[in-house]
């Protein structure tokens, strides 16, 4: 036996979706598990993801570029991480690539330098091969290239 379960006409369905699209960039893998949590069948879901295209709610393009720039602004991931993420989220390599150019390379390198240095003071390892190794493991893990947080770390 099923629960109460809320249908949508496809009219609400896009309504509802378009209000889902404007408040945040989404890829169509969001859209497409809010329209599965909304038991929207799929031929349904065809035509609500083609509207919300062709309207422009949904641009995978715009959503890979503020994903990138938010992940990196706000949360100060690197690119490995931010292009893993756009990855998991089924962004094509192409949009990843268009994604991660919008972090300028200035702003990166002074972003790594920051984190290194404070993360070298909050760490109260005495040895400091093991301080190091604590760092680098925070910055990998933050998504930055090896071969960048070796340049910048500290001999």
């Amino acid at each position: 036996m099923m629960k109460n379960v809320r249908t949508y006409t496809v009219e609400q369905a896009k309504k509802l979706l378009e209000n889902y699209c404007a408040y945040q960039e989404r890829c169509h893998m969001n859209v497409e598990k809010k329209l599965n949590a909304m038991h929207i069948i799929p031929a349904a879901q065809e035509i609500i993801i083609l509207h919300l295209l062709k309207e422009n709610y949904l641009n995978e393009e715009r959503f890979a570029k503020a994903f990138s720039r938010g992940k990196f602004l706000i949360k100060k991931y690197g690119k490995v991480r931010i292009a893993n993420e756009l990855k998991h989220r089924q962004i094509s390599s192409y949009l990843i690539k268009k994604g991660l150019e919008e972090i300028e390379e200035t702003p990166y390198i002074n972003t790594l330098k920051d984190l290194i240095s404070k993360k070298l003071e909050t760490i109260k390892e005495t040895n400091s091969f093991k301080k190091k190794k604590k760092v680098i493991d925070y910055l990998l893990r933050k998504g930055y290239e090896y071969e960048l947080i070796k340049q910048y770390l500290p001999k």
